[in-house]
């Protein structure tokens, strides 16, 4: 959430960056109702003064004996009584306009953020690795799995609906190697702590986050009135909610292997094959909390640290700087890795890196202080996959299929398979 002392001394910035955004102005509505609020603060206030001085006068004029101007002081002291439950009243409900209003908004880019419309407008970054070349003709991933015997779309309609899949055997246990991998490299090289943290959260959590109000719905609600998370990013970001930190222990790096559940609104007719869009799928999340000044440097360490993942599987990918029109609602800045895919033809995203400044942190009130400083500051947090496991499983099945039907085990998940190398067709 923006800080609207920040708007009202910045409000030509505030509104070019939301012109980045593709967003009309909204500096003077903003500026306006934060004006009128302050008004009414300022006369609550100044009732209250007024009240207590009034109450300390009618003291001093009992003491004096002067009773007609002590009685006069107990109607002024009244009629404040009587007005100033409206007028909190008041200050209440534009202090909550305001809020809701701010919390709408989305962040503000980072200055060197390409400026666009949508997707079309992302630039790359850089690449790695290169396209498998192939005697035999790609296949998507479904027809892989189906062929082989063990991704079945039929049962997990039965079960659930659409946007489900079963996996069984071989392939279930390549998706669970796959997420064991990614944790391990993550704890063991890269530094982060793991964590093993709920799938429903409160409010407060999804809105600390950003994804309440603006987006509620895209997730999945419980009959109690929890949230199914669609990413851990809510847990491992929230962990640090309403704390204040010592400078010197950052930065936090957390690590949590979880399924994600996205209600897909926005995506009907898109991808409607296949197990690239589910409303429930396997996720390894990273999140960093660290001070002002480090939060650019490790967007570009975590980053790093979800390519690795993929350059040890082997996998051509490409990094993609996200435009303005493209980038998500708390993000400042973010990466797209984009995993080549043979049975399409293409690249898909298979995780998205964002350092996110201290826009969730002002909604969380997470805070640090260094040794030598008074006051506090809100922390940056950044959150990424590394990486999303269900579509780092397509592209293991499309980019090592063999002739014969059958799907190479990559190296990197050998330790994890039982001393299966090959994943052949169901007998």
């Amino acid at each position: 959430m923006l800080d609207i002392r920040w708007i009202r001394e910045n409000a030509e910035a505030f509104d070019a960056a939301l012109a980045k955004r593709g967003m009309e102005s909204l500096s003077q509505s903003l500026i306006a109702l934060d004006e009128k609020r302050r008004s009414v603060v300022q006369s609550v206030q100044d009732m209250q003064s007024r009240r207590n001085s009034a109450s300390k006068e009618i003291g001093a004029a009992m003491a004096q004996k002067n009773s007609e101007l002590a009685e006069k002081l107990k109607a002024e002291v009244a009629d404040i009584k009587t007005s100033l439950p409206a007028a909190e009243e008041q200050e209440r409900l534009l202090t909550a306009e305001l809020n809701d209003a701010l919390s709408r908004i989305p962040n503000i880019p980072l200055e060197d953020v390409p400026v666009g419309k949508d997707e079309h407008d992302n630039v790359v970054k850089h690449s790695w690795g290169a396209k498998p070349t192939w005697n035999h003709p790609p296949k998507e991933h479904y027809e892989i799995g189906e062929e082989l015997g063990y991704m079945d779309f039929e049962r997990a309609t039965k079960l659930s609906g659409s946007r489900f899949t079963v996996l069984t055997s071989q392939l279930a246990r390549l998706e669970r190697a796959l997420g064991q991998f990614m944790l391990d490299l993550h704890t063991s090289e890269h530094g982060y702590t793991e964590v093993s943290s709920p799938l429903m959260v409160r409010d407060e959590a999804m809105f600390g986050t950003g994804q309440l109000p603006k987006f509620a719905e895209d997730l999945f609600k419980t009959t109690d009135g929890r949230w199914l998370i669609p990413t851990a990013e809510v847990t491992l970001t929230n962990l640090v909610s309403g704390d204040i930190l010592e400078q010197e222990k950052l930065p936090l790096r957390f690590t949590a292997l979880t399924p994600s559940f996205r209600s897909e609104a926005g995506s009907a007719g898109r991808d409607t094959r296949g197990m690239l869009r589910q409303h429930q799928f396997w996720k390894c999340e990273l999140v960093s909390i660290t001070d002002a000044e480090s939060s650019i440097a490790e967007h570009e360490r975590m980053t790093a640290c979800a390519e690795e993942v993929l350059k040890r599987l082997g996998l051509h990918y490409r990094v993609m700087t996200l435009s303005t029109g493209d980038m998500g609602f708390g993000a400042r800045k973010t990466y797209d890795l984009e995993v080549w895919l043979p049975g399409q033809d293409t690249y898909r995203e298979i995780s998205s890196c964002s350092v996110c400044g201290d826009f969730q942190a002002r909604r969380m009130n997470a805070r640090y202080r260094g040794k030598e400083d008074k006051n506090t500051k809100f922390v940056h947090t950044l959150n990424g996959s590394g990486t999303a496991v269900g579509r780092c499983l397509i592209a293991v099945l499309e980019n090592y299929l063999n002739a014969d039907g059958s799907v190479t085990v990559p190296d990197a998940l050998l330790p994890y398979m039982g001393g299966l190398k090959r994943i052949e067709k169901a007998a």
